[in-house]
């Protein structure tokens, strides 16, 4: 965490959460969703009534994008944000907290979508195909650009993935997708 983020934490220590603002998509894209965007549906293209215009508008700046990613953690709960100086942004997720970039043989390095490196410790595949990994910074979903990398790893057994239904993923490895959603109940 930025110390000037830590600085704001202890000098407005009850500044209330902000919740619907901020989503991140399977690509590992950030986008800002005014009220215009969490009116038109929820963020992910899973649940009933989302849309485009429900996803907002997709984050462009590479420092806001930068501050964010280095700010970005999840709470006891399992709910991820991003700490705004002294407010929490929770975060709608399309699929997992943390996207996974791959690179190729012989490494098949892992890095999250906020650029800090990984250690695999065991993956999983999905009903539909979708690759996810487990590491020592948490659980993600491989980004599609990287699937040929990871399928390499796979078939030269330096992977094994375990078979998972897609549904299950939130509670088996505690994240929540829609913090706003847990807000309202």
């Amino acid at each position: 965490m930025d110390d000037i983020v830590k600085q704001a934490i202890a000098k407005w220590p009850s500044v209330p959460n902000c919740f619907g603002w901020l989503g991140l998509d399977v690509r590992g894209n950030w986008f800002m969703r005014d009220d215009q965007a969490q009116v038109a549906g929820p963020f992910s293209s899973d649940d009933p009534g989302s849309s485009a215009a429900s996803k907002g508008s997709l984050l462009q700046h590479e420092k806001l994008i930068d501050f964010i990613q280095r700010n970005y953690e999840s709470d006891a709960t399992g709910q991820w944000f991003f700490q705004n100086g002294p407010q929490r942004v929770y975060v709608e997720l399309q699929a997992t907290p943390l996207i996974w970039r791959v690179n190729a043989a012989p490494t098949f390095s892992v890095a999250a979508h906020t650029g800090q490196p990984a250690r695999l410790q065991r993956c999983f595949v999905d009903e539909v195909g979708r690759l996810y990994l487990e590491t020592d910074l948490g659980f993600g979903l491989v980004h599609t650009l990287d699937m040929v990398h990871a399928a390499d790893a796979v078939e030269q057994g330096l992977w094994v993935p375990e078979e998972l239904q897609a549904a299950d993923l939130p509670a088996r490895f505690g994240y929540v997708r829609s913090p706003q959603s847990r807000q309202r109940q």
